[in-house]
C-alpha cells in the first residue's frame, strides 16, 4: 500500500500504540504492559498490504483450515510469497489471542457493514480497532494495545485516526540494533551498518516531528531492563493507569505470544525476567570499524540520547 493519506476518520477507542525500530525491545515492552490487569496488548499486526486485505484474509483462513501446503510453517521461508501477508496477519491475530473464526467473523462483518474489501487505510484501521476491541471485551481489560513498530514514523496519521490513543516509543542503542539485525535476523533485517544506522535514525527522529502533545512518550530499552520500576511507572502515569506489581513479573503470567511463538525471534527472550544481558552486545558482535561507521552516521543522535561513544568526534548526520 503506497503512501499514507490523511483521513477524516476518527475512531472513539483509546488504544495504546507501541512503536520502535525492529529489534529494539518492542515485544518485551508489549508483554510487560500486557501484564497490567487494565491492559490487553498484542503484537504487531501488519495491515498495509495486500490491496484486497479483506478477501485475502478470508482466503488465507480457508487455506489454513485445510492445511494448504503453500502456507506450511507460516514463516517467510516456507510460505508462498503470494500468501505471506495474509498468513502473517492471521498468525499475528492468533498470537494476540483470537481464534481463526474470530478473525474471519470480524473481517466478514466489516466488509458487509462498509461494502468494501478493506483496501483503504480507514477500513484497515477499522479492522485493527475491531480486533483490539474484541480482545478488550474478551479479557475485561479497560484498554487494548498493539505494536505499530516502525509505523510510529507515521504517528501523525495514526494520532488523527485514533485521537484518544497514547503512543509509547521504545528506543534502543542503535549499535545494538545493528548488531541484532546483522547477527540474529540476517534473512530479513538490515544488511549493512549504513542501512541500519540510517534506518534507526529515521525511526528515532521522524515521530518527534508530528507527535501529538501529551500523547507521546519515549522510553529507552536500557532503562526498561535496568530500572524497570521507575520506567514502567513513567509509562503507566502517561497512560493514566494505577501501579500494579504484575508488570514487574511479566514472565510469570500467561500471554498469547508465549502459547503461540511460532518462530517469533523475540518470544523466548521476552518470556524471561527482565535482565541487562543484551545491553552493549555490539561491543562483541560488531567490529571496531563497524562501530565507527555507525557513529559517523548517527553519533550525534546516540550522544543526545545518552549513549556513550567510542569516537571523540561523532558524526552530525541525521
Amino acid at each position: 500500500m503506497s503512501g499514507l493519506i490523511s483521513s477524516p476518520l476518527a475512531l472513539p477507542s483509546k488504544p495504546v500504540l507501541l512503536g520502535g525500530e525492529n529489534r529494539s525491545g518492542t515485544t518485551l515492552l508489549s508483554v510487560v504492559l500486557d501484564s497490567h490487569p487494565g491492559l490487553v496488548v498484542g503484537p504487531e499486526i501488519d495491515f498495509t498490504d495486500p490491496v484486497d486485505l479483506g478477501p485475502h484474509i478470508l482466503t488465507v483462513c480457508d487455506m489454513m483450515d485445510r492445511r494448504d501446503p503453500r502456507l506450511a510453517g507460516a514463516t517467510k521461508e516456507t510460505v508462498d510469497p503470494d500468501w505471506f501477508d495474509g498468513a502473517h496477519f492471521v498468525v499475528q491475530c492468533e498470537r494476540f489471542g483470537l481464534k481463526r473464526d474470530d478473525v474471519r467473523n470480524l473481517v466478514t462483518g466489516l466488509m458487509a457493514e462498509h461494502g468494501t474489501i478493506l483496501s483503504s487505510l480507514d477500513d484497515r484501521c477499522r479492522l485493527i480497532d475491531s480486533i483490539g476491541d474484541f480482545r478488550r471485551e474478551q479479557t475485561g481489560a479497560g484498554r487494548w494495545g498493539l505494536k505499530l513498530q516502525r509505523r510510529i514514523k507515521d504517528i501523525g496519521t495514526y494520532a488523527a485516526i485514533w485521537p484518544h490513543a497514547h503512543f509509547i516509543h521504545i528506543i534502543r542503542d542503535g549499535r545494538d540494533v545493528a548488531a541484532s539485525h546483522l547477527k540474529t535476523v540476517p534473512d530479513w533485517g538490515y544488511g549493512t551498518i549504513a542501512e541500519a544506522a540510517n534506518g534507526w535514525l529515521e525511526v528515532v527522529n521522524r515521530p518527534r516531528q508530528a507527535a501529538p502533545d501529551g500523547r507521546y512518550l519515549e522510553v529507552r530499552y536500557e532503562d526498561l531492563v535496568a530500572c524497570p520500576r521507575e520506567t514502567v511507572e513513567r509509562m503507566l502515569e502517561h497512560l493514566g493507569l494505577p501501579w500494579d506489581e504484575a508488570v514487574l513479573h511479566h514472565a510469570e503470567h500467561e500471554h498469547a505470544l508465549f502459547d503461540k511463538p511460532w518462530g517469533h525471534p523475540a518470544a523466548e527472550a521476552a518470556g524471561k525476567p527482565l535482565h541487562t544481558g543484551s545491553r552493549g552486545r555490539y561491543l562483541q558482535d560488531l567490529a571496531p570499524t563497524e562501530i565507527e561507521e555507525f557513529e559517523r552516521i548517527a553519533g550525534k543522535e546516540l550522544k543526545d540520547l545518552g549513549y556513550d561513544l567510542s569516537m571523540l568526534d561523532p558524526g552530525s548526520a541525521g
